[in-house]
């Protein structure tokens, strides 16, 4: 079949396009503009690139037509392709019917811990023999790509986005991979360009859940009052997981963990399935939320696909992360450079928390961006000063997006006056020169720089490396060039 993708350097359309080339499709794609590493990338696995949007992409009148959600209803490409009555689908569409149609889907959906929670899952079921399909948002170390086609008849497990999937198709992407089993994160009000409230943010999930059919599985984040009331309402088996720690509103959860103290670069903890301990053990991601991202993936992998707690949890030490998830991009003049995409902010407390419990010695800064349509707004603006409690200097970037009205913009100077009364550090640079410049002169050895942003932020964190090697050097009288 010939795939035609408008709008295919983005990140979940490149992936698309590696996975319908994976099955065996020829692929076109157009875009504005192919800059690496993604047009190279798509270049490697045989995708035919076109620059621009024209009409004239569509000549050979391709089998399918699947257009982008960066796509708007006057784009003149997609409009040449729904008014001249080719066949055309939104990127969830195509998934559903090339990848869905006759294998249990896996859908890892929620505010917060989709990519790691679906990247983890997908590897375990790896791991143990079954052979899945995957697609998923970020770049997992242990594959070549973020996508997979896996065994026919495997399990395909899958981000499920909620943002919108088409200008022609305003539903949640999440509602058309039809669900057989599925892991409920976190629901914190997000998206708010298409969601404007926390009832239509709900409803979203609600009408999620309850496509899980009668014989399907939803595990579910005891410790968060939306989850349960969301769960509530489906018609499948409901299995809860938790801390042991966290508040589950009376809920006993089926899969529970308790954690132990960092060793050794792992995070150890107690595994308890039914009441019965599972014994000691050991997780490579740092953090409480982490925790729970893998408690939640190994009793999906394990109810879902009839797969032993004793294999997955084995497999689970050998897991890689994920790319700008507490990504450690290097170490210079003694000084740790972390990369993250956390925005919300309970993302960005779990990560600071997460990175602070694996180096509990020296500083940590944290350098934030507000890029995403959510966090760039004053909807979470009040959240964001306790979100940085556990760093001991905080670096706000202006906010990513200018043509958010001045009324309804994130304040980082308010966010940085909160912090500065809270007597920690604060800085509001104003350019990203003057992020670096404020970073170094806060950063000595043995330091932690935590950068966070759902952005490239200027390409920081090489910067950052550049200057403290540079300064490394300069210091023990090396000349650099």
């Amino acid at each position: 079949m010939h795939v035609h993708m408008i709008g295919v350097a983005g990140t979940g359309m490149g992936a698309l396009a590696g996975l319908l080339r994976s099955a065996g499709h020829r692929v076109t794609g157009s875009d504005t503009a192919f800059y690496p590493p993604m047009g190279d990338v798509l270049r490697g696995w045989g995708v035919e690139t076109l620059q621009g949007f024209d009409p004239a992409h569509l000549i050979e009148k391709p089998d399918l037509v699947v257009v982008g959600n960066v796509c708007r209803r006057d784009n003149v490409e997609a409009r040449a392709a729904i008014d001249g009555g080719m066949r055309y689908a939104s990127m969830p569409g195509t998934i559903d019917e090339m990848f869905l149609q006759t294998r249990p889907s896996f859908v890892v959906a929620g505010t917060h811990g989709k990519t790691t929670t679906s990247t983890l899952l997908a590897y375990l079921l790896h791991k143990v023999g079954k052979d899945p399909g995957f697609l998923v948002g970020g770049v997992p170390k242990d594959f070549n790509e973020s996508f997979r086609v896996g065994a026919k008849d495997a399990p395909f497990v899958i981000e499920g986005d909620e943002y919108d999937s088409a200008f022609f198709e305003k539903t949640p992407k999440f509602w058309r991979y039809r669900p057989f089993a599925a892991l409920l994160t976190s629901i914190e009000h997000d998206h708010v360009d298409i969601y404007p409230t926390m009832d239509s943010y709900r409803a979203a999930f609600v009408e999620f859940v309850k496509l899980i059919p009668e014989d399907g599985l939803l595990v579910a984040y005891a410790g968060d009052v939306e989850v349960r009331k969301i769960a509530a309402e489906a018609k499948c088996r409901v299995r809860y997981y938790a801390l042991d720690t966290d508040d589950t509103g009376g809920i006993s959860p089926e899969w529970q963990a308790a954690l132990a103290a960092p060793e050794a670069g792992m995070q150890p903890f107690d595994l308890f399935f039914g009441g019965s301990s599972s014994g000691r053990i050991f997780s490579p991601l740092s953090g409480a939320h982490n925790v729970r991202n893998a408690l939640g993936a190994i009793g999906l992998a394990s109810e879902g696909a009839n797969v032993s707690v004793k294999a997955l949890t084995t497999a689970l030490l050998g897991f890689g992360g994920v790319k700008r998830r507490q990504e450690l991009r290097g170490t210079a003049d003694g000084v740790r450079v972390y990369d993250d995409f956390a925005h919300h902010p309970t993302a960005v407390r779990e990560t600071i928390a997460g990175i602070r419990a694996r180096h509990p010695e020296g500083k940590l800064i944290a350098v934030f961006e507000p890029r995403s349509a959510t966090a760039s707004r004053r909807t979470h603006q009040d959240e964001y000063p306790e979100a940085f409690r556990s760093a001991d200097v905080t670096v706000l970037a202006p906010v990513g997006r200018s043509e958010i009205a001045e009324g309804e913009r994130l304040s980082v100077q308010t966010i940085a006056a909160a912090i500065h009364t809270a007597g920690r550090a604060a800085y509001t640079p104003t350019s990203i020169d003057d992020v670096v410049r404020v970073v170094l002169e806060n950063a000595g050895r043995g330091d932690t720089i935590l950068v966070m942003s759902n952005g490239a932020f200027g390409g920081i964190h090489d910067t950052l490396l550049a200057k403290l090697a540079s300064r490394h050097a300069a210091a023990r009288g090396v000349v650099t060039t």
